[in-house]
């Protein structure tokens, strides 16, 4: 059986659970239960289905965009902000829609970062570019980002002319973007790729009278000679040109060269691999998921839907042995748990001050667990996605402290969003098979919440030791009756809100559940 074989049976409910929480940024109840029984290839095309453009991010005093209206030096860091409490929200919101966790896969590939540009115009443009492209091709979307204004000012692009070429871009749209480190470019292949990008600018930067930004290329600036490239490159000559339209020729021309590599597919294939499913490639996938993966690539034309729909379906993915493979990033983490229990951003044209109460909590916790949105620490991303030990990066010291506050905040009811707690547990607990019984209870939750399977040890210790305190299970069963019976009795409430918040509280500091 060949690793990328659709996997074509009726999807259960932990397959859904687990595909969701690989694909999106964590599934809800309604979503797993509506969506069990489909296929893969049925839930795929639900998650390709292109979205439509959310509305930009609305200033909290005037309830108006500022995207669009000259920079203003006094607000830019409130403006900042805004625009990641947007995408925040974006986040937490999301449809059964693959856009959102694409969006910040290419944040994480296409790097630019605000600490850098300081424009919060430039880096809302910047996203509005990722999640346009975030599905489509990757060809178009590579020439987009090369003029790109916050790619030109974080790579210095804007600074790139004909006599002294800036280099920067030139080397990690080789290393970083297109064919990887290890593809086999040449310093000489910098310098000539430098020289072909020769020319293209920003405007509007950081203007207080001026709304507009773009690109532009100045053909004052660029360098007309020919650019030569190495044997990695089959020797190709770039046509040195002159006039108005120099610049995208030549791009176009240099984005067409790399592409050609073979390395440049298996290298975006990787990539997408590690980001979705496993940081170990072994040879076994190297050769029967990767190559495979990157061949439909190339025959696609280089659109990204095909790859990750045949990756997405395949029998590979749905290997159980998979399954809490990734330690979830912070984005997964926070958001994926405020969306199990239903929490929902207000639309902001309604409520602008609990959309952004919402998206400033999120983004909070997100940037004190090292995942600040729009900002990685540099040109390579988010170290869990590049540096050895890939998602054990999301854990150390400082952080494993941070996840464990967060989740005691919506345990203990500390955390208020909207004017009530995010967690009701006894509401939830009643949507369970058998609210009554105590092991029944333990499975039924620890199969939705947690991403790989108990055995019967652990459920036991975690039913009587955890839930119950070493009580008889019979005694659950009648303090769970007497509850049922007068819900409004805050004694018998308190027995048993209490027990299950503990329990909760012990499960969201598990390692099952730190991973996917």
């Amino acid at each position: 059986m060949a690793l990328l074989d659709a996997y074509s049976q009726p999807l259960t409910a932990v397959q859904v659970a687990y595909l969701l929480r690989r694909a999106t940024f964590g599934p809800t109840p309604g979503q797993i239960t509506s969506l069990t029984g489909q296929t893969a290839a049925q839930i795929i095309t639900q998650l390709l289905t292109d979205q439509p453009t959310p509305p930009p991010p609305l200033d909290l005093v005037t309830n108006k965009t500022f995207h669009d209206q000259p920079f203003v030096m006094t607000n830019s860091g409130k403006f900042e902000s805004y625009v990641k409490m947007w995408w925040a929200n974006l986040m937490l919101n999301q449809p059964v829609s693959l856009l959102e966790k694409m969006t910040l896969f290419w944040s994480n590939h296409f790097v630019t970062n605000d600490s850098t540009v300081n424009d919060y115009r430039y880096m809302y443009r910047y996203n509005t570019l990722l999640r346009q492209n975030a599905l489509g091709n990757f060809k178009t979307f590579t020439i987009a980002m090369t003029q790109e204004p916050a790619m030109l000012r974080f790579l210095n692009g804007n600074q790139n002319v004909v006599g002294t070429a800036n280099e920067n871009y030139a080397r990690e749209l080789q290393e970083l973007f297109t064919i990887g480190r290890n593809g086999g470019y040449t310093e000489d292949d910098v310098r000539a790729a430098a020289k072909v990008l020769t020319g293209w600018t920003d405007t509007g930067y950081r203007d207080a009278t001026n709304a507009a930004i773009s690109s532009t290329f100045r053909s004052t600036r660029h360098d007309t000679t020919d650019k030569t490239f190495s044997a990695t490159y089959q020797n190709t000559v770039i046509k040195g040109r002159s006039g108005a339209t120099a610049g995208l020729d030549e791009l176009t021309d240099l984005i067409d060269m790399i592409l050609r590599n073979v390395e440049t597919p298996r290298y975006i294939c990787r990539k997408l691999y590690r980001w979705f499913i496993n940081s170990d490639i072994s040879t076994d996938v190297e050769s029967n998921v990767i190559q495979p993966l990157a061949d439909l690539f190339r025959k696609s034309n280089f659109d990204i839907k095909p790859v990750l729909s045949a990756l997405f379906q395949s029998q590979h993915f749905f290997d159980a042995a998979l399954q809490g493979a990734v330690i979830k990033s912070p984005t997964d983490l926070v958001i994926g748990t405020f969306r199990f229990w239903g929490l929902q951003a207000p639309d902001q044209t309604q409520n602008l001050t609990a959309f952004y109460q919402i998206g400033n909590y999120i983004y909070a916790r997100l940037k004190e667990e090292q995942q600040d949105l729009l900002n990685p620490p540099n040109v390579f991303g988010w170290t869990a996605y590049y540096q050895t030990g890939y998602y054990q990066q999301w854990i150390n010291s400082t952080t494993l402290g941070l996840r464990g506050y967060f989740s005691d905040s919506l345990t203990t009811n500390a955390l208020k969003l909207n004017g009530k707690p995010v967690i009701d547990v006894l509401a939830y607990v009643k949507t369970l098979s058998d609210p009554t019984d105590a092991a029944k209870l333990v499975n039924d939750l620890t199969t939705q919440l947690l991403a790989v399977s108990l055995n019967q040890t652990q459920k036991d210790f975690l039913t009587d030791t955890i839930l119950l305190s070493s009580i008889p299970r019979y005694e659950w069963t009648s303090e769970w009756n007497d509850y049922a019976k007068n819900p409004t009795d805050s004694a018998k409430k308190q027995a048993v809100q209490i027990k299950l918040t503990t329990f909760l509280q012990y499960i969201f500091r598990m390692a099952e559940y730190q991973v996917n």
